[in-house]
């Protein structure tokens, strides 16, 4: 039972999942409830401290997020950010009101008292030239509200200032009560990790116990006395996600477990090989192989919608990997790789997402077969997974994998897909890869593939007139996928990726490069 952890309460920010994911980087447990949680299981929750997030309303505005008061009874230190800090100010006595000038993005933050919050934060240059506040403790920090504190509560002082904002900071250091009007949480504000440091070790007093080598203990432990000696089954793909669950949920049980690898059809160049055999060969696990392509491509002949390639790819594995399972006997439990975000998803305060992924959608098998679920990763984050992939021992080839739809390639083959089609955009894809990772670019790429366009276009090869398919590459940077920038590659390496696709894979005679960021764009193209 982890003693120190931190509660975020979600009000509908962006960014509330990476308020949560700072305070872990300290290796401090930390979860997100929504913000109309009752007050009981917040406190049954036991936080050392809360932290409200941002959100998109007013305090004023009709139907806008209130928690219980008594939140602020707890007797724990509270820090709200944004939307926050608004809603601090209002429901302890403050006023809040529409601010002259709405502020949006980079901006210059007066730092009043640097004693707690603010501690050890070094001074930052004027952003303006010829500034005349010399002495005074700056630091840049990332805006997003219409809204100011017009007059902070009773106990309240300022400790921060920007030329918008009169109070863009105030603490009630006797309720230890902290309050900021713009995102430490971002990137973008230079010292947020200090910040959210200071608050997690200096005000709360939490000490830093949680680690992926205590996550990993006590997951095995909870996984054996749940599972007992019965089976379990898992579904893997060549994710990361399915592949370090295999790989936990074996270091706990053993041979009572029983991987399923499916072979839609759609996946990389050997993809099935590599998968099954460092299961196999460095964890000695049992994997059952089904190669279910021709299934999978005769159901996907003809779609050229993306959607509908997604229900027919997601249904027919359930279909494939229920028969499969079936035949396994003493099976009582589904292996899932569920993280944390799926959990926050499906209980927000808004409701579950609209658009479930259907090729994660395996509920209807627990049901049929009486299997009761295992998701040994769903107090985890993207990054976190990758961590405890190390920690197991996992080679870094699949742990530092790049993300790779459920759908696979039929959302990158646009329009029909057939074996030719997919057997184009298969080698194109290689070449991409091999290409991105001899430049050293690929653990500084968030995601980089080949896109196999539903168009043709004129070229010449040796003095003759050719027609021919054309690959996009597409190959973004991004910190959690939220958004994205494209990548600058450079020219060198790209002009490799292109004469190495036009002159080894028969049937393209042109490859373009993507330039779009996220978004307005996607990162994928369907």
């Amino acid at each position: 039972m982890l003693e120190d952890k931190i509660l975020v309460l979600d009000f509908g920010s962006q960014y509330t999942q990476l308020i949560a994911r700072r305070v872990r980087e300290n290796n401090v447990y930390s979860e997100i409830f929504p913000y109309n949680t009752p007050f009981e299981k917040i406190r049954n929750f036991d936080p050392k401290g809360i932290i409200l997030s941002g959100g998109p309303s007013s305090v004023y505005g009709k139907g806008a997020p209130i928690p219980d008061l008594k939140i602020f009874d707890l007797g724990v230190p509270i820090l709200g950010i944004c939307y926050g800090m608004q809603l601090m100010a209002h429901m302890l006595g403050g006023k809040v009101a529409k601010a002259a000038k709405r502020e949006y993005g980079r901006a210059e933050l007066i730092i009043d008292d640097n004693s707690d919050l603010f501690s050890g934060i070094p001074p930052h240059p004027p952003l303006t030239k010829g500034g005349s506040r010399g002495g005074e403790l700056r630091t840049i920090v990332w805006m997003s509200h219409g809204d100011r504190i017009e007059k902070y509560p009773a106990g309240f002082t300022p400790i921060a200032h920007t030329e918008n904002s009169p109070v863009a900071a105030m603490a009630n250091r006797k309720r230890q009560f902290y309050a900021l009007q713009f995102h430490p949480e971002v990137v973008h504000t230079e010292k947020g990790r200090e910040i959210i440091r200071n608050f997690v070790f200096r005000i709360c007093g939490s000490k830093p116990v949680w680690t992926m080598k205590s996550f990993i203990e006590t997951a095995k432990k909870e996984i054996r006395e749940k599972v007992g000696n019965r089976r379990v089954v898992c579904g893997i793909s060549g994710g990361v996600d399915s592949a370090v669950t295999a790989v936990l949920v074996h270091e706990a049980i053993g041979d009572a477990l029983t991987c399923i690898f499916v072979d839609n059809g759609v996946l990389r160049q050997d993809e099935a090989k590599k998968v099954e055999g460092m299961l196999k060969k460095s964890f000695h696990m049992k994997i059952k192989y089904v190669d279910a392509s021709g299934r999978f491509l005769k159901k996907l002949k003809g779609i050229k919608d993306p959607e509908r390639k997604r229900k027919i790819i997601g249904n027919e594995f359930i279909r494939v990997f229920e028969e499969e399972a079936m035949k396994i006997k003493n099976v009582n439990f589904l292996a899932q790789g569920t993280l944390y975000p799926d959990v926050i998803e499906s209980t927000s305060f808004k409701g579950p997402s609209a658009t479930i992924k259907s090729h994660h959608n395996v509920g209807g098998l627990l049901k049929k077969m009486k299997l009761k679920l295992i998701e040994p990763l769903r107090e985890l984050f993207k990054d976190e997974v990758r961590v405890l992939g190390h920690e197991l021992g996992m080679p870094d080839e699949v742990i530092n994998r790049h993300p790779f739809p459920g759908p696979g390639l039929a959302i990158r083959c646009i329009s029909d897909i057939t074996k030719t089609r997919l057997d184009i955009l298969r080698k194109a894809d290689v070449i991409v890869l091999e290409e991105i990772r001899a430049a050293g670019l690929y653990d500084k790429i968030w995601q980089v593939f080949a896109v196999l366009l539903p168009v043709k276009s004129v070229g010449v090869m040796g003095d003759e007139r050719t027609y021919d398919n054309v690959i996009a590459v597409r190959a973004v940077t991004s910190v959690d996928g939220m958004t994205a920038d494209w990548a600058q590659i450079p020219y060198d390496v790209l002009g490799k990726i292109s004469n190495r696709i036009i002159n080894e894979v028969r049937g393209v005679n042109r490859v373009v490069y993507d330039i779009s960021s996220k978004p307005p764009s996607t990162i994928e193209w369907e």
